[in-house]
């Protein structure tokens, strides 16, 4: 059986190893490590939560004990798509280069740029980051990329995939073309292959497993359950207090927005339970996570934020409350429990609209997962239809309301069964002493020498008088526009009613 001394690290490596209590390497550890010493390009696709961080951490600690960096000159860099996955590296190499004197600097948004340039000023052996980040450090002048020698891109499919494109095509072109280029991910999709051939310059491709499959430890289930939202609450609430051997888990959204509306409503219930999503600040994220891992919390409700590499060893269940739009990330989902041969739960909430998710899901993964107590066909039609009708119902009733102020052509003529009064017609009469007061009035809006022209009225005691008149409650409460009525107003008019 093949341990990590058959593996080429140097013994502070291997001191570090042991003392963290690992012996024998995984897989895609055993399989990457011994090429990565020989600085050669490595593509490796293993299942999630096998030790693909450590695939890339323990090689670089053992070829970064010879030489020095110099400031603001970065030797390694690693590039992550969220700052939580950044720092768990970081406190990878924290862990198993306890041995070095090595400088890491770790770039993430929501933390001050002043403490680090500081980092970078001492000179950075290991520089992790996040695209973003990195780059608004390049802009700034801060940093110099001509003396790296690795890149390491983790979860590629998502880096390639998600919007960092450009940003990794700008950073690769700041980077000497001799460097070391290490891809690590659980999918790899055809078309994000091209890509990655972009960067790679006749790699080791270490496949432990097939692209996209889920680990065997992880049990997988689907409940079906109707679209409405208060409904699939309802479903998720039941479905966790069923579990007799949950210890704590993660429950997905899609959006964030729901994230915010499942954590409130999951709280109200009384359950333990946390939020974690993009638009919180770095502070609390990380809180968050640190409190989940602690378990002073249950439950963490999550966006894909927290799919993607997260080392939390000992999660019980997962819950999808949406099924996730891109196939690729279920697999991410549910490799959060069964982590390191631990046996896990997944649960997946399905609705009628979700199917074409679902037959993409399956594709990927090739094999079908089996429903929980009956699948859609299951699903009593009346609920659904009542639910239906009583919107309809309601959108009747808005238009109704709606059209309650409105006037339409048709109003003009009365329906047959319309009373139809006749007031009879009074001679028209004008108050001339209204009409001169108005003009009064009018004049005393005219801006007045050296006044701002926008002002309406001129600040003269007889507009105080009237204001502290009006502000004042103790009179009696004037009824429509008072004493102040316009003079068109005061005109009898007949009407047809």
């Amino acid at each position: 059986m093949t341990t990590f001394a058959d593996l080429g690290l140097s013994q502070k490596v291997l001191s570090a190893v042991t003392d963290a209590g690992y012996n024998i390497p995984t897989p895609i550890q055993a399989g990457a490590i011994p090429p990565a010493l020989e600085r050669r390009d490595i593509l490796g696709i293993a299942q999630t939560g096998t030790g693909k961080t450590a695939s890339f951490v323990l090689p670089m600690l053992t070829l970064l004990e010879k030489g020095r960096a110099r400031a603001r000159m970065p030797r390694t860099l690693i590039l992550e798509p969220t700052r939580e996955l950044a720092a768990q590296v970081a406190e990878n190499f924290d862990k198993y280069g306890k041995n070095h004197k090595l400088n890491v600097a770790l770039l993430i948004g929501g933390v001050s740029f002043e403490e680090q340039n500081r980092k970078l000023e001492r000179g950075a052996d290991v520089l992790i980051c996040t695209p973003g980040r990195l780059l608004d450090h390049c802009e700034r002048g801060k940093l110099l990329m001509t003396g790296v020698e690795i890149l390491v891109i983790d979860e590629a499919d998502r880096m390639l995939d998600m919007g960092f494109i450009p940003d990794i095509e700008r950073i690769a072109k700041m980077i000497p073309f001799t460097r070391q280029t290490l891809f690590f991910s659980a999918t790899m999709p055809p078309e994000i292959q091209k890509l990655a051939d972009q960067f790679l310059q006749n790699p080791t491709r270490i496949e432990v497993a097939p692209p996209s499959s889920t680990a065997k430890t992880v049990t997988q289930r689907l409940v079906a359950c109707h679209n409405k939202d208060y409904e699939k609450r309802s479903t998720l609430r039941d479905l966790i207090r069923a579990q007799d051997e949950l210890k704590n888990a993660i429950i997905f959204c899609n959006r964030k927005k729901d994230v915010a509306d499942l954590f409130r409503s999951l709280e109200r219930h009384g359950f333990s339970v946390g939020a974690l999503h993009g638009d919180m600040d770095q502070r609390s994220r990380t809180t968050m996570l640190a409190n989940f891992k602690a378990n002073a919390i249950t439950l963490l409700v999550a966006s894909d934020v927290a799919a993607r590499g997260l080392d939390i060893p000992d999660v019980s269940h997962v819950f999808n409350f949406d099924v996730p739009i891109h196939a690729e990330d279920y697999v991410h989902r549910i490799g959060r429990t069964g982590r390191a041969g631990r046996s896990g739960a997944a649960f997946t909430l399905v609705t009628r609209s979700d199917t074409k998710f679902l037959d993409a899901i399956e594709k990927l993964i090739d094999q079908k997962i089996e429903w929980l107590e009956g699948d859609l066909s299951g699903l009593p039609e009346r609920a659904e239809t009542e639910d239906a009708g009583r919107g309809r119902g309601k959108g009747r009733e808005r238009d109704r309301d709606r059209g309650r102020g409105k006037r339409s052509h048709k109003a003009d003529t009365p329906r047959e069964d319309t009373p139809i009064i006749i007031v009879e017609e009074a001679p028209v009469t004008v108050r001339t002493e209204s009409v001169a007061v108005e003009n009064q009035r009018a004049d005393n809006r005219k801006p007045q020498g050296g006044r701002n022209p926008g002002r309406p009225y001129p600040a003269n005691d007889d507009h105080r008088e009237r204001r502290r008149r009006r502000d004042d409650d103790d009179g009696p409460t004037p009824v429509g526009f008072g004493d102040e009525i316009p003079a068109f107003m005061l005109i009898v008019a007949s009407a047809k009613i």
